[in-house]
């Protein structure tokens, strides 16, 4: 043992600020990596949550229309619609009607 000699203090404490610095270099490297990653996911969440808004405002629009295209089956259906389309487009008329014509 009188053979060893002690290693000096100064080389342990320079291994462990540089260890100390390269532990804290990669915990601040992964918190740029995770906010740089989360700000993406934000950006894609909040495309995503317009995308959804106007296909929501689609699906309203698409439901209105339906419901017009149903009454308007509903309307095409009626007497006086078909009585309406054969006048204009068929020229035809009840016995004893009179057509006046402009000229």
């Amino acid at each position: 043992m009188a053979g060893r000699m002690a290693k000096p203090v100064y080389r342990r404490d320079s291994r462990m600020r540089i260890s100390l610095y390269l532990v804290v270099f990669v915990v601040v490297l992964l918190m740029v990596v995770v906010s740089v990653r989360t700000y993406g996911f934000r950006k894609q969440l909040d495309e995503k949550r317009a995308y959804i808004t106007e296909l929501q405002t689609n699906i309203a629009a698409e439901e209105a229309r339906a419901e017009e295209i149903e009454e308007y089956k509903k309307y095409t259906q009626t007497r006086g619609y078909i009585e309406k389309i054969a006048k204009e487009k068929l020229g035809l008329v009840y016995d004893g009607e009179i057509v006046f014509r402009h000229e």
